[in-house]
């Protein structure tokens, strides 16, 4: 396999069915080390989710704590404005 111009470079139509891509499907591209990966973006989304799963747990929702910190977060901040509001109303 070479490189082309602009750095293109062509599958081979082996891998490409081994890997379930086809013309025109997006694909994820990174270094490992010396390595060159090439996943379907489905598979790199799969990757990723297990990782997270690995790292805190299964049937937990981050997005649903960062939603809910964020909540508490700006009840917190118009908690605080509202006293400086007070304050100002007594100065």
């Amino acid at each position: 396999m070479t490189i082309g111009s602009g750095g293109r470079i062509n599958l081979p139509a082996r891998q490409r069915r081994v890997l379930g891509l086809a013309e025109g499907d997006e694909v994820v591209v990174g270094v490992e080390g010396s390595a060159l990966r090439i996943e379907s973006r489905d598979a790199a989304i799969d990757r990723v989710q297990r990782k997270v799963r690995e790292r805190f747990g299964d049937g937990r929702s981050l997005s649903d704590e960062l939603i809910s910190e964020r909540r508490d977060e700006a009840a917190k901040e118009a908690g605080e404005m509202e006293d400086g509001l007070k304050r100002s109303d007594v100065d």
